[in-house]
């Protein structure tokens, strides 16, 4: 994988100008892009992400005393200082103050080194795109961060964890794991069938002929504030209903035959986390087998499924994805990606479709009164590293 040469000399350039020397080290943690298998994470079900090419990079130095001092360049280089120490304390109105805060604050908890450090970060991930921004810029940092303090090669599973409980504690979002998994177990030319369970990662080679094509809506995401967190208390009280740990545990049959009195609404959340959990094991087997006839219906199946059980998609993106089916054809498909409320729809198709689905969203926006968005054509990439030969 290759990340975009402008993007290190920028960042580094940056650190250079602030703190007057080159940064000891450079990390990078990548976005990712979620194939198939949406709001099963924090159900304790499977999912099929990929890394992308696109992420966040912080340089970092090493300081002798014990206080961080952060610049953010993608907000006009606004900078954050605080010191380390048994009580780091949230602010109100942070943002990405409190991703940075929670990181640090969470190390020790994972076992993670940290020292004070010197950081310039930046990103090339559209923001409000469903493409997790915010994991990658937590794993970006715990990394550098185990990295400066000495820790080269830190627990992988340390990272994701500790990203996660930043989201958690820190920036408000009830956030499942799935995310951080992607960017830090990352492979090139492979997807992630991930077991939100046990944790396990399983790589899924990703047919040679397909490639991913990524599009914006034009809606912005807003995760925290959107509904995400009121529908994993909805699963978690269907979980309750059926008298289980997780919704991971119930299959169709038994969703059926145990719904009693539950409300519709909360009966219709649990039956997309059932179906979707049986989607991505169809959808694994058919990348396998490179069958991207049986990837699109179960593509297309899951977008269904979110639209009309889990409520989290728009007409924007449902039009959007109607677009992408009808250019595609049978071989591939498209779906909403991310947590809904806006974002992304993704699409797997063959290599020699992409001109003429560019070409078919050229005329959607045309005809919805819109300006062009955002169209990624991405293969899975690498996952979270350190960054050499800037």
């Amino acid at each position: 994988m290759t990340i975009d040469p402008i993007l290190i000399e920028r960042t580094v350039s940056a650190f250079r100008r602030v703190h007057g020397r080159v940064p000891d080290l450079v990390s990078f943690a990548p976005g990712r892009v979620n194939l198939i298998g949406e709001h099963t994470d924090y159900n304790d079900g499977l999912a099929m992400p990929c890394a992308l090419a696109v992420g966040t990079l912080v340089a970092l130095g090493l300081r002798s005393d014990k206080r961080i001092e952060a610049n953010a360049l993608d907000l006009g280089n606004a900078s954050a200082s605080f010191g380390l120490g048994s009580y780091i304390p949230r602010q109100e109105n942070g943002d990405w103050e409190n991703h940075l805060r929670g990181i640090v604050a969470g190390m020790p908890r994972f076992d993670l080194p940290i020292s004070g450090a010197n950081i310039v970060l930046s990103g090339n991930i559209p923001q409000g795109s469903g493409l997790s921004s915010s994991a990658s810029l937590g794993v970006a940092l715990a990394l550098g961060l185990s990295a400066l303090s000495g820790e080269a090669s830190p627990d992988r599973l340390a990272l994701a964890r500790v990203a996660q409980w930043s989201e958690h504690e820190f920036v408000g979002c009830a956030c499942g794991l799935m995310d951080q998994l992607a960017s830090v177990f990352g492979e090139q030319d492979q997807a992630l069938l991930l077991d939100c369970r046990t944790l396990a990662v399983r790589h899924v080679p990703f047919p040679a002929d397909a490639t991913i094509m990524i599009v914006h809506s034009g809606v912005t995401r807003g995760l925290v504030d959107s509904a995400y967190n009121e529908r994993r208390l909805q699963c978690a009280h269907a979980a309750k209903h059926y008298h289980l740990g997780a919704l991971r545990d119930l299959d169709l049959d038994a969703l059926r035959a145990g719904r009693g009195e539950l409300d519709e609404t909360v009966f219709r959340r649990a039956r997309h986390v059932v179906t979707e959990n049986a989607r991505v094991l169809e959808a694994a087997q058919a990348m396998r087998e490179s069958d991207l006839v049986s990837l699109g219906r179960a593509m297309f199946a899951s977008h269904v499924s979110l639209r009309d059980d889990f409520e989290v998609s728009l007409p924007a993106i449902d039009t959007l994805v109607e677009c992408l089916t009808e250019a595609i054809g049978i071989n591939g498909g498209a779906r909403m990606t991310g947590g809904g409320f806006g974002g992304c729809v993704v699409a797997v198709l063959p290599q020699n479709r992409v001109s003429t689905v560019q070409e078919a969203l050229s005329a959607h926006w045309r005809q919805h009164g819109m300006e062009q968005q955002m169209v990624m054509v991405a293969t899975p990439a690498t996952g979270a590293h350190l960054v050499s030969g800037w």
